[in-house]
């Protein structure tokens, strides 16, 4: 087997191509900037600038499953040309994909996976979602969503399976919002947003890179979601943090208008409440190594 993935230097990209070539699973990715392409025995770039609809179609060589993480990051400040680009970096991605397979002789595909987001279930306090609920969210989030899965679903004309795994709040030490809720609770001035009670449907970040791999290697089909187990409240999610530092969270909770003052439109990420089941990829067999926030925090601060 041999992976094509885009979006493979970001944070999820790089914990799948490192399970890749650990298992002896070459990987071929696709960049838009040519100083990051790279070329050794497992790990081969290529340029493409999908705003052109440009592609080197020698990334297809020899592979057999193509995994599609491309997008700009959701946590920047939402100003109009920057949403413009949060939706149009997932759709045009896709696009240019779908043009390409278009030019080759596409048979030897046999698993196309892309990413997408739990931002597209509506925000509740009290919903358990599963993948059969059909309602979005009222929110940029949850129509970028809707439109990116769309363009995703494009793809099944090929003839291979498609795979969408709805991915949650992703734990790394590396990069995305631990390290941001670490730095003001090891500095004592940790606390919790709003009320604390909106739920947070996380994963750790090795579970995330298996469970693509895994629904790859099995040729799964239709909705996933790429979450752990067992969600949590997000002042729960504080509370385990400070723990494991032994840090008090001495200061009150902040409220909500005051985030929007500071973070515009963008600051809806922090109050979105979605409890999401991993039901269905456990059914499949999936065996997640961290079910439960306490072990994964451990795994990264106290094992790690």
């Amino acid at each position: 087997m041999k992976l094509l993935i885009t979006g493979a230097t970001g944070l999820v990209g790089r914990a799948i191509v490192e399970i890749s070539n650990k298992h002896g699973i070459s990987v071929n990715y696709l960049t838009t900037n040519k100083d990051k392409i790279v070329s050794n025995e497992n790990f081969q770039g290529y340029f493409w600038n999908p705003e052109q609809n440009e592609i080197d179609l020698d990334c297809f060589k020899e592979v057999t499953a193509i995994i599609n993480l491309a997008g700009s990051s959701i946590s920047e400040r939402w100003t109009a040309d920057y949403k413009n680009e949060i939706l149009y970096s997932r759709i045009n991605s896709l696009k240019t994909l779908n043009y390409a397979l278009g030019k080759i002789d596409a048979k030897a595909i046999n698993s196309f996976v892309s990413a997408s987001a739990i931002g597209i279930y509506p925000s509740s306090l009290d919903h358990f979602y599963t993948e059969e609920d059909q309602a979005v969210d009222d929110s940029f989030l949850g129509e970028v969503v809707q439109k990116w899965e769309k363009e995703i679903d494009a793809l099944s004309h090929f003839g291979f399976p498609v795979a969408k795994v709805r991915i949650g709040l992703v734990l790394s030490k590396d990069g995305g919002v631990l390290p941001k809720l670490e730095k003001p609770i090891k500095s004592y001035v940790g606390a919790t947003f709003g009320n604390g009670k909106q739920w947070q449907s996380w994963i750790h970040i090795n579970d995330l890179a298996r469970l693509f791999l895994f629904i790859v290697e099995n040729q799964l089909e239709g909705v996933f979601n790429g979450v752990a187990p067992n969600p949590v409240m997000y002042k729960k999610m504080v509370k385990e943090l400070a723990k494991i530092f032994k840090s008090p969270l001495l200061l009150p909770n902040i409220p909500r208008f005051a985030l929007k003052l500071i973070l515009g439109e963008m600051s809806y990420l922090l109050f979105a409440s979605q409890r999401v089941s991993s039901k269905k990829i456990a059914e499949e067999g999936f065996v997640f190594d961290y079910p439960n926030l306490g072990n994964a925090l451990e795994a990264f601060y106290i094992e790690g």
